[in-house]
């Protein structure tokens, strides 16, 4: 099995350069990673630009654009060949409920799987033990070929930041969902434009038993199934109704 490992906080990030010495043990390895930060950039293509991949060592390149545009490239076949699933981590700091809608980490995996490849995002909750999300990876790998997914569907990974001994085991969850995110914070600019800083994120509001949040903070690692279909189909019904007595 041939693994396509990217991410988001670029291809020098310990997070990223942890997995693929991991998985380079076991499987043949390809990495494409964009060559800065690009945290936050979500499903964000590069549309205006030509992009230029630039090889940095064997199997692995560096490429001006986002994590989407990194697993666009290399599942093309413009890249270094074919793979056969994709890893996109490990994320420096988590990817917890609403977090998905902006990380580049599950964006990396969601162009994955719209590109019909199978797919995992990975992400440590903190800043020290990659090594032991890169164990929960590799130990989940070997057992791959008895798990069946529908289509279209990509899998969130979430990891403890502790020693791998420590875990206390795999939770399967749902997402939770956090407090409206803090107000901007204003910046001091030396001509006096108005200049912001993006609030941080807020604490959980939702992280109840069988939630992502619930598995983290219980020492568990949070595995939940995601897909990209959003329609919400509980509000169709009500929808025709209301579009039934609109006349154009």
């Amino acid at each position: 099995m041939r693994i396509l490992i990217a991410n988001d906080d670029g291809i020098d990030a310990l997070g990223i350069q942890t997995l693929a010495k991991h998985l380079a043990k076991k499987y043949s390895t390809l990495v494409v990673a964009p060559d800065r930060n690009r945290s936050g950039a979500s499903n964000s293509l590069t549309l205006t630009r030509p992009l230029q991949p630039v090889e940095v060592a064997k199997h692995s390149y560096r490429v001006d654009g986002t994590p989407t545009d990194c697993v666009n490239l290399a599942l093309s076949g413009q890249i270094d060949g074919e793979v056969d699933l994709v890893v996109s981590g490990i994320n420096h700091g988590p990817n917890l409920g609403d977090d998905v809608i902006y990380s580049g980490t599950v964006a990396a995996a969601m162009e994955a799987r719209h590109l019909g490849r199978p797919a995992l995002a990975v992400s440590l909750v903190g800043n020290q033990h990659f090594d032991t999300a890169a164990l929960v990876i590799t130990s989940l790998l070997e057992d791959s070929h008895t798990l069946s997914l529908p289509t279209g569907v990509l899998l969130n990974i979430n990891v403890p930041d502790v020693p791998y001994e420590a875990l206390k085991g795999i939770r399967v969850t749902r997402l939770g969902y956090r407090h409206k995110a803090q107000p901007p914070i204003s910046a001091q600019h030396p001509r006096g434009i108005p200049s912001f800083w993006i609030g941080a994120l807020s604490e959980p509001h939702d992280m109840s038993e069988g939630t992502d949040f619930n598995a983290i903070e219980e020492g568990f690692v949070s595995i939940t199934p995601l897909h990209t279909d959003m329609t919400c189909y509980s509000a169709q019904s009500s929808l025709q109704r209301w579009t039934d007595t609109v006349t154009l």
